[in-house]
């Protein structure tokens, strides 16, 4: 059964309207263990995904994608010229995990927190929770699907 997450992107870097231009992308640079675990042995093809526009103004969902690869090891921590590299991190010895997404839908308009916190489903949701700071956090079916109403309705 597909899982949903929450996928966080500065769309300065890599924007919704990037992964639609690309088609499908790949989501490297995480360097954090426990949201590398969950690329590694968690997150898996067709599983949704609402992706978040971070650090900009405003931030929030930009729309929704699909995972569409196995977790597979993160080619851009050994390359030395990308913007993550991490030395441990060998072809034969990969520490770092990613993902290939494909866009899925592009929303209206960009949900933001206030508007989420304005649903009560989402009253739990993580990213919406003082102090988090993972990339990618898992989302309950029903957070998912309060989300496109939410959508549905701008």
């Amino acid at each position: 059964m597909p899982r949903h997450w929450l996928f966080k992107s500065e769309p300065t870097t890599y924007s919704y309207d990037d992964l639609v231009r690309d088609g499908v992308g790949e989501w490297d640079g995480v360097r954090n263990f426990q949201v590398r675990n969950w690329l590694r042995d968690d997150i898996k093809p067709g599983d949704r995904v609402l992706f978040w526009h971070s650090s900009a103004n405003p931030i929030g969902v930009a729309g929704t994608a699909v995972v569409v690869s196995e977790g597979y090891p993160d080619h851009t921590a050994w390359d030395p010229d990308s913007d993550h590299p991490d030395p441990k991190s060998t072809p034969e010895r990969p520490v770092w995990y990613m993902v290939d997404l494909k866009a899925e839908r592009k929303f209206p308009r960009l949900l933001t927190p206030d508007d989420l916190r304005q649903e009560p489903a989402l009253a739990d949701m993580i990213v919406l929770r003082r102090g988090n700071r993972f990339s990618i956090t898992p989302v309950t079916e029903d957070e998912f699907d309060a989300v496109l109403r939410l959508a549905d309705a701008s």
